[in-house]
């Protein structure tokens, strides 16, 4: 089974940019628990960090559309070096301001603003390079690759930011970040891609645009999928954004509790990443994506009631497991669905869904925080999504086939 899960690995394209990836996301993952730490002990109050998740992900509104007609005109690569080099600057920025004594809380939501930008307008690129860069039936495997390198970065990244945190400032982790940006310049520029035919016409962006909302409307797979990331970002994953609050506050874990929780749904994540994909081919792409947000939804039940740190980290685990195999079941019926010309702009909107949602629910979950506290607010948040999933397993049990698209087995 764990060979169908490693086979993209054979590609040594893939393998570079993956490896390049796991840097950035190593780096990425050390600032946000540091950024959160930082928040949450500066302001104690949780409602900076909905602010942070709305500037980091909702640039995607401008940013991720840009980006999907961008790469679906350029070449991939060049695009997303560029993001990249924009990506080191803003955290070399935070680290300078804050090891100085100069950063300001909306500093940091400012700088978060000018990196979801970059972010946004290279995810989708990155996304659509991954079938040119591996054989069609190893899709799926390399989505599920490239989200357990984002979680190992999730583990890695935590308990390199626990080390200097706790030997230094969160600045150091803002310092690291910058410098994994330039080794993932540095070794994507080995990476290699077939040729596509140039695009001579005249750029139209707006038009080009509407063109991919309309490819992406036309195609029930991807419709399903960019609507399904949306209900799931907004009520399931502002648990994330909350991890700081959950285990500073509530928890009373202090500065080593945000780490731990962070890490225990990276381990989940790899997990579900190395088991899942073969287990869907054996099974199917659509009774392991049912299974998984069945799983995310009761296990996040379970992390908001655990009673202690040592209840939550396994807690964590199981949410990490089937939250990785409920976005990529999402991302796959794009990757496999979308129209290769329009590729890049349906993945765009799939990241906007998930960029706006995600953000909007972390702020409301923050906001509500005082009124019910953290507890009943996660548990709450996972009760309304299983109750939207169970009316769609009886009021509709077409919309999981339709989902399914290319791979239509029950």
């Amino acid at each position: 089974m764990a060979s169908i899960s490693f086979a993209p690995l054979r590609h040594r394209s893939f393998s570079l940019s993956l490896i390049s990836s796991l840097l950035s996301s190593t780096g990425t993952w050390m600032q946000s628990v540091a950024m959160g730490v930082y928040l949450t002990e500066t302001t104690h109050n949780p409602v900076w960090l909905g602010l942070l998740m709305m500037a980091a992900w909702m640039p995607s509104l401008i940013g991720a559309p840009i980006g999907g007609a961008m790469s679906d005109r350029k070449n991939r690569q060049r695009w997303i070096q560029g993001n990249n080099i924009i990506m080191a600057v803003g955290a070399g920025t935070l680290a300078v301001l804050e090891i100085s004594g100069h950063l300001h809380p909306i500093f940091a939501v400012l700088l978060a603003v000018v990196e979801g930008l970059a972010s946004s307008a290279s995810w989708a690129a990155w996304q659509s390079l991954l079938p040119d860069l591996v054989d069609r039936d190893e899709v799926l495997a390399a989505v599920s690759l490239s989200s357990a390198q984002f979680n190992l970065g999730r583990i890695i990244g935590p308990l390199l930011a626990g080390v200097v945190l706790a030997a230094t400032s969160p600045g150091w982790c803002f310092a690291a970040n910058a410098a994994s940006f330039v080794c993932v310049v540095v070794l994507f520029a080995f990476v290699r891609t077939p040729d596509r035919e140039p695009r001579v016409d005249p750029l139209h962006l707006m038009a080009e645009i509407r063109h991919g909302a309309r490819a992406a409307w036309s195609q029930r797979a991807c419709r399903h999928a960019i609507i399904g990331i949306g209900l799931v970002a907004f009520f399931l994953s502002p648990f994330i954004a909350l991890i700081p609050a959950m285990a500073i506050q509530v928890l009373h874990a202090g500065r080593a509790g945000t780490p731990w929780l962070v890490t225990a749904q990276g381990v989940g994540a790899v997990l579900g990443a190395i088991t899942l994909p073969a287990l869907a081919r054996r099974r199917s792409r659509l009774g392991v994506l049912r299974a998984s947000l069945l799983g995310l939804m009761l296990s996040l039940i379970a992390y908001a009631l655990a009673p202690s740190l040592w209840w939550s980290v396994p807690g964590l685990v199981l949410v990490g497991y089937f939250y990785i195999g409920t976005l990529t079941g999402l991302n796959a019926s794009v990757q496999l669905n979308a129209p290769a010309a329009e590729r890049s702009r349906i993945l765009s909107l799939y990241t906007m869904s998930l960029s706006i949602f995600y953000p909007l629910g972390s702020l409301v979950q923050a906001l509500l925080v005082h009124a019910l506290g953290l507890r009943a607010v996660t548990a709450l948040g996972a009760l309304v999504g299983l109750a939207l999933a169970l009316g769609i397993f009886i009021g509709r049990p077409q919309y999981f086939n339709e989902l399914a698209g290319t791979d239509t087995r029950p």
